[in-house]
């Protein structure tokens, strides 16, 4: 470890921002607010074809009215039902290639990979809010008095209301469904399985979005974390509004979720990780509260780790 702390502390550590005292209320309104929304969907069939999977785009309407997109891979097993899958993808990009989700379905899992909304997918922002939409999803938000405007309370609702929509096909056993995630996709991951306690597994890899202090203390001009620097530089350059910030950035801090969780976590962390920091990761691992096993890779950052996929997939076809 060259610049962030040595195993030994990781595993005591316990992040830094500090919980919003209403955290709990604030989730548990969303979660209300969410249940007033239909889970009606729609279902177009996709291009790409297969012999083993239909493969279809879904759309729903997520928090605020945003129409959301998925792709769904579901097994051509008619009348069998089986377990399901949550897919998040990471930073920017979008859920990914149909083939990627084909070796799980030929196992005989639904999959519903999910477009965070105003990323790289066919998913639909429609946040209206005062401030700067040149840099960063973190920030989206930020400038408004309420807490509620903030972008990824509502990203974190649409993976509740994509999670709800598996549970209720009937081709998916509602008591074995797991999320998967790596990067932002981890947070996501660990955001479903935190505000929906129905997740029976979750798998997140270097996790975003956590302890965002800490990221801040740390060289993030070039990380994930890269627009809580420039929202100093360029909006509040003397730190006047340091606490107010760091205060919101609570409410979507996924340590302060991370201790809802009832799923069996499988976490992967690397210890040369300076995009999402060790340290960051850690602080909201320990403080899941439910069955977890934390894989440790030495010499990796954020990038592909070998062998890991083939420690995912055992996992999840304990659901099988």
């Amino acid at each position: 470890m060259k610049f962030d702390l040595p195993l030994s502390e990781l595993e005591e550590y316990k992040g830094t921002n500090l919980k919003p005292k209403d955290f709990n209320e604030y989730w548990n309104d969303a979660l209300n607010e969410l249940s007033q929304l239909p889970m009606d969907y729609e279902l177009i069939p996709a291009d790409f074809t297969s012999n083993v999977a239909d493969c279809l785009h879904l759309y729903f309407y997520g928090a605020g009215g945003a129409k959301i997109h998925c792709q769904l891979v579901r097994p051509k097993r008619p009348g069998k039902q089986g377990p399901g899958l949550l897919w998040f993808h990471g930073y920017h990009v979008n859920s990914g290639d149909w083939v990627d989700k084909l070796g799980y379905a030929a196992e005989g899992f639904t999959i519903l990979a999910m477009d965070s909304r105003g990323q790289g997918g066919l998913s639909e922002d429609n946040l209206q809010v005062r401030g700067t939409t040149l840099k960063g999803h973190i920030i989206r938000g930020i400038e408004e008095k309420d807490p509620h405007k903030l972008y990824y309370r509502n990203v974190f609702l649409d993976t509740v209301q994509a999670a709800r929509i598996l549970f209720s096909m009937e081709n998916v056993d509602p008591e074995r469904v797991g999320v998967y995630g790596a990067s932002q996709g981890g947070a996501l991951a660990i955001a479903c399985a935190s505000l929906e306690p129905r997740i029976k597994k979750a798998v997140a890899v270097y996790p975003f979005l956590s302890d965002y202090r800490r990221a801040w203390e740390l060289d993030i001009s070039n990380s994930a974390y890269e627009e809580i620097h420039y929202y100093f530089k360029f909006i509040d350059p003397n730190h006047e509004r340091e606490e107010e910030l760091f205060n919101k950035l609570g409410y979507i801090d996924i340590q302060h979720l991370a201790e809802r969780i009832k799923a069996d976590v499988l976490w992967a962390v690397g210890m040369e990780d300076q995009i999402c920091p060790p340290s960051t990761q850690f602080a909201a691992y320990n403080k899941i509260q439910s069955k977890k096993r934390l894989l440790v890779y030495y010499e990796y950052g954020h990038e592909h780790i070998r062998t890991l996929g083939d420690k995912v997939h055992p996992f999840f076809c304990e659901l099988l």
